[in-house]
């Protein structure tokens, strides 16, 4: 297990994604899913309101809805520990305070819990300021109803005045950032915004973990996948990525493992790194999931791996 910030949050060290629930997959698969990833020892589920209201036919918050069900009727709520988010919903945009404390109670009651564990701003919103949303949070943490609340898609300046803000206001704090990074994703995060994690004690929690499915492997140049992510996925299939793709069936090769695995693997070594996210859509691939907390690359396999996505 591994623990996020100074919280007493004791997390598995990859996170459940469950953007691809009420989307890609139906009730029936989602909890097997949920089933299979707590059967293997995870406790650590990651959602959103706005889940997955990009879909043809959804309006957001179904996937929040699919892990209330299966809470509620496996009885897992005191073992889990559940993360979610606002500010993308369709129907409550922005981080002002009414937004908060009303998208606090839509997830709430669809997550059948009267709490959440981590309660992120799924981005920033310069419109409000920030002692406006910072309030908010600190008050839903006060009340009870959110144990710890994190960021994510923030700049690196605006999570430091952030930060400084509730510092100075004396409000709860941010204790880990939500960022889009993976091995063919590294800019964005690596250099300033990294610093000011790892200055102001953050975890990170890293979204894409497998680049969109791109770093699973089966992307390939000439071969056709059908996936939702076929096209987006498939966008990686560049110079760069055909090179990560090598390194990776390198190390898989000599790790005897699933290059997903060894993909997570190099993420999870990464600074500040505590838990990846990662999404399955049916049961047959949560295995690689699972399997890259068992991998401890050597140094050489995580600089290959490094020098190659560079």
């Amino acid at each position: 297990m591994a623990k996020i910030s100074s919280t007493d949050l004791d997390v598995f060290p990859v996170a459940l994604g469950g953007n691809v629930f009420g989307w890609t997959a139906d009730e029936v698969e989602s909890f097997a899913v949920l089933d299979g990833y707590v059967a293997a020892g995870g406790n650590f589920i990651d959602t959103a309101d706005m889940y997955s209201a990009w879909a043809p036919g959804n309006s957001g918050g179904e996937s929040e809805r699919i892990i209330g069900r299966w809470l509620s009727s496996r009885n897992r709520r005191a073992d889990m520990i559940i993360a979610t988010k606002v500010g993308k919903h369709p129907k409550l945009e922005g981080l002002s305070a009414r937004t908060i404390a009303a998208a606090a109670e839509a997830s709430l009651k669809r997550l059948n819990t009267n709490y959440i564990d981590l309660y992120y701003a799924h981005a920033d919103d310069e419109r409000t300021p920030l002692e406006e949303t910072l309030g908010a949070f600190d008050s839903l943490v006060r009340a009870g109803k959110v144990r710890y609340i994190a960021a994510s898609n923030y700049t690196a300046p605006r999570l430091a005045q952030a930060l400084a803000t509730s510092a100075r206001e004396g409000f709860a704090q941010f204790v880990a950032l939500q960022q889009h990074y993976n091995l063919m994703e590294r800019d964005e995060y690596e250099g300033e915004l990294a610093g000011v994690v790892k200055k102001e004690g953050l975890s990170s929690l890293p979204y894409f973990a497998l680049a969109k499915g791109f770093l699973t492997g089966k992307y390939r140049p000439n071969s056709k996948v059908e996936s939702a992510r076929q096209e987006s996925a498939s966008a990686y299939l560049t110079e760069k990525g055909l090179k990560v793709l090598a390194a990776l069936d390198e190390v898989a090769a000599e790790q005897n493992a699933p290059i997903a695995s060894v993909a997570l693997a190099w993420l999870a070594a990464q600074p500040t790194v505590v838990a990846p996210i990662a999404s399955a859509r049916k049961l047959s691939q949560l295995g690689a999931i699972m399997r890259s907390t068992e991998i401890h690359l050597t140094g050489t396999q995580i600089q290959k791996l490094s020098d190659a996505s560079a």
